[in-house]
């Protein structure tokens, strides 16, 4: 790809504005005004996010999983935490997340460390979810090394016939995890990429804003 190919691919960011007065004083309430507008704007996965984490290693490594809850304690997902990011987590109980809505030119930065819910919670979430889901979710061993797809059905298979009446039980290894904000970004496109970028930090009880340069 050339040079004039990647200045083509450039667009404008000219859809809305973000002022210090348009900020709720708490950043839970602000990202849900701006998750609102995404669903009223019928943007498809608008509680797709990506999750970044760092292990022992220090290597980072980021996935888009979905936002199942969140209120002013934090942020909630669910998955197999024996995966890589739960080994991850595992070591290293800090990540980030990054909401990313293209038609809205708009990214929401969260921050903070990550404890996992009880198993009370992700019993309900777990038997909430679609037959196929359960049944894949109880069946694959999320990260590990497989021959190929046939093992995976056939294990899927198998779990069906032990479980004709589709009540799969959740497996000790699935469950959720919730990350408790420190410090959030909203970001806004702009013209000209001078965009609009204001942080929040946390310090004691409170949230405290700033403008950011772009």
């Amino acid at each position: 790809m050339s040079d004039k190919d990647l200045i083509e691919q450039r667009r404008d960011y000219s859809s809305n504005s973000l002022s210090a007065s348009q900020l709720n004083n708490s950043p839970v309430q602000q990202f849900e005004n701006w998750l609102a507008d995404a669903r009223e704007a019928k943007l498809i996965d608008a509680t797709a996010m990506v999750l970044s984490t760092t292990g022992a290693d220090s290597q980072p490594r980021s996935r888009v999983v979905l936002l199942k809850a969140f209120d002013e304690a934090g942020f909630c997902w669910y998955t197999d935490q024996q995966s890589q990011k739960g080994q991850d987590l595992q070591e290293n109980p800090l990540a980030c997340l990054l909401f990313y809505w293209r038609e809205l030119e708009r990214q929401v930065r969260i921050e903070g460390s990550v404890q996992k819910l009880s198993g009370g919670e992700a019993d309900h979430y777990f038997n909430s979810r679609p037959e196929g889901s359960r049944f894949s979710a109880a069946s694959s061993h999320q990260s590990q090394a497989v021959d190929n797809r046939a093992q995976l059905e056939a294990q899927v298979k198998a779990l069906h016939e032990q479980h004709p009446d589709g009540n799969v039980p959740r497996p000790d290894r699935w469950g959720g995890y919730q990350l408790k904000p420190t410090r959030f970004e909203f970001w806004q496109g702009r013209d000209d990429r001078l965009h609009d970028r204001f942080i929040y930090t946390a310090s004691n009880n409170d949230w405290h804003t700033q403008r950011l340069s772009p």
